[in-house]
């Protein structure tokens, strides 16, 4: 799913400067042109925001009212200060506020970008897909392989096998394949190695097995029926 961010600043110029930067990136945007409205909209849109960019001088509220403000409704969601003031007691006072990041203008806007995207692959990470193949999950990160919820002791052959068959999904694949892609070269007996881990994992996956097929003359096959 996309970030939404929101972008208060009362410049028309340079709200679409930023957006139109950020937009590349294919993020959400969700514009303010003063202070009250960023409130406001941060309200509505609290739980989707996960990121703002503020300017520090605004009409009606100006950014360090909204900043008190925003904090006081989540202590958590990265906020970016922009103000025309290089100052080093502004800056220190918007840190003791929970700045996330100070940005001066003029500014560039691939910097602005590499900074939002930084502080949004730190705070929001993107969360890790688990593979399934019919109740058989693999967690590549983790390396690890659940059936029905329950965990799967592989070991590092095992894991590197079964691997290389569901990424191949419904593809036949050969011993000597197998052996070469999935002991790298570095193994020197014969190809029945294969055929007694296969055994070793179909009896681990217990019914789901039996999605490890046989394919005569050739070797292994998964595939889901």
């Amino acid at each position: 799913m996309e970030a939404s961010i929101l972008v208060a600043d009362d410049e028309l110029r340079m709200r679409k400067l930023v957006k139109d930067f950020l937009k590349q990136k294919n993020y959400h945007i969700i514009e303010a042109e003063d202070g009250e409205q960023a409130l406001h909209k941060f309200g509505e849109n609290q739980n989707k925001i996960n990121l703002v960019i503020l300017d520090v001088m605004m009409p009606k509220l100006d950014g360090w009212s909204v900043l008190r403000q925003i904090r006081q409704m989540d202590k958590n969601v990265p906020i970016i200060m922009l103000t025309a003031r290089a100052e080093e007691q502004d800056e220190l006072f918007g840190f003791e506020l929970g700045v996330d990041e100070y940005i001066t203008k003029p500014f560039s806007p691939k910097i602005l970008v590499a900074r939002v995207e930084a502080i949004l692959k730190r705070t929001n990470p993107v969360k890790k897909e688990l593979k399934s193949y019919g109740g058989i999950k693999i967690d590549n990160d983790a390396r690890t392989v659940t059936v029905d919820g329950k965990n799967v002791e592989l070991s590092f052959r095992e894991y590197e096998l079964l691997k290389y068959l569901v990424d191949n999904e419904n593809i036949a694949l050969s011993r000597d394949k197998i052996l070469n892609t999935v002991w790298n070269y570095d193994y020197y007996g014969d190809s029945r190695t294969i055929d007694s881990h296969i055994k070793k994992i179909r009896h681990k996956l217990g019914k789901k097995g039996k999605y490890i097929q046989t394919i005569r003359g050739i070797g292994y096959k998964f595939e889901m029926k």
